[in-house]
């Protein structure tokens, strides 16, 4: 398997790396001294920095203003973010914008995608379930009515972005046939209700309840594995997510301890940190392995010895158990320092937990795993 990346993807990351230069990880109140939700709304200004370095249309085609890239160079972007927690519904927004590319109708797409490429139109996926090991299919219905139109019932939580969205992609199951869809929902809309739900990072999160919530049929993608494979990207980019993170938190660590001193010798020179320092890099390195091997089947649609949600699975393990014990010691190599609030690691803390989490904790995506090797036994 080559890992190289293309001219392309190398371009997208050092246009990454110069638009995320300047982004500062405490730039927001911290989440450990505020009650409520560290900011009303994502960094706005940030996302038009991300906009003019075309960064928000890397996946879409160049008819949409696109640069026609795939799932590995949003993994390279959306490592970068991570390193400086940028507060950004990149991946989301991207995300829902292929779906509509890939499955919605050509009305759609010219209305929709060129203005998501731009950063004018802001999207959001509804993708985590009632629990993290429950599908977020089933948390709501959707059933076709006579005249075309779709009717939608049920409640999304922890939808990221929601209260900053213009629409939220929103998967349902059809309980006459068992089929999902993905309903773009507009979050201004009648029967649209959003209730505030705080992340463990501090972010602001959505609660969405849909009451007899009708669209028209340009507005459902009815298309079959468009939501699978919409899972599968999003699982994807939240391990570029915490590998990105794992890395600015070994970084950091590095740095404190080749200064912090004691008898005389910088505490990188004890063999027990040393050692500690390096079981995380290897972490680090088994989660960048799996993510490249997920991207790389999720944008080229290749085979394998496994379905694609296997490989996913499995990056979705080594990311959310990688970056939990990457930041865990972080922390016990800072001592007390870790823990102050003056000081951004325990932004990193909090945020990690946040993506070990995400569509799913490791657990889940073992059972998953444990399904797909018992129907498809390997060797």
């Amino acid at each position: 398997m080559d890992f190289t990346f293309t001219e392309e993807q190398q371009a997208a990351v050092e246009a990454a790396k110069a638009v995320f230069a300047g982004v500062a990880p405490d730039g927001v109140p911290s989440p450990a001294l505020t009650p409520g939700a560290v900011a009303d709304d994502f960094d706005r200004a940030l996302w038009a920095k991300l906009a003019g370095a075309d960064l928000l249309s890397l996946l879409l085609e160049p008819e949409y203003g696109g640069a026609g890239l795939d799932s590995v160079a949003l993994c390279l972007v959306l490592r970068e973010s991570a390193k400086v927690l940028a507060r950004v519904p990149l991946l989301e927004s991207t995300a829902a914008a292929v779906a509509v590319q890939a499955h919605g109708s050509e009305e759609l797409k010219a209305g929709l995608l060129a203005r998501a490429g731009r950063g004018e139109t802001v999207l959001t996926v509804a993708a985590n379930g009632r629990t993290g090991h429950d599908p977020a299919e089933l948390a709501v219905t959707a059933r076709r009515e006579g005249d075309g139109t779709w009717v939608l019932e049920g409640v999304q939580t922890a939808v990221p972005w929601a209260h900053n969205a213009d629409f939220v992609l929103v998967p349902a199951h059809t309980p006459a046939d068992g089929r999902t869809v993905l309903a773009l929902v507009p979050r201004v809309h009648e029967g649209v209700v959003l209730s505030e739900q705080v992340s463990t990072s501090g972010e602001r999160l959505g609660e969405l309840c849909l009451e007899s919530v009708r669209l028209s049929a340009r507005d459902v993608l009815d298309a079959d594995g468009a939501w699978e494979w919409l899972r599968a990207l999003l699982a994807t980019g939240t391990c570029a997510l915490a590998l990105g993170l794992g890395e600015g938190v070994l970084g950091m660590t590095s740095d404190y301890t080749g200064k912090r001193e004691q008898f005389g010798f910088p505490i990188a020179t004890f063999q027990a940190v040393a050692v500690q320092a390096a079981d995380r890099y290897i972490d680090l390195r088994a989660m960048e392995a799996t993510l490249w091997q997920a991207a790389w089947r999720v944008g080229s649609g290749a085979g394998g010895a496994l379905p694609l949600a296997g490989d996913v699975a499995v990056a979705k393990i080594w990311a959310s158990e990688g970056v939990r014990r990457v930041v865990q010691t972080a922390q016990h190599l800072h001592g007390g320092f870790g823990a102050d609030t003056d000081y951004p690691l325990h932004r990193y803390h909090a945020w990690a937990k946040q993506l070990e989490l995400s569509l799913g904790p490791a657990a889940a995506h073992e059972e998953t795993l444990g399904d797909l090797l018992a129907t498809h036994p390997l060797g």
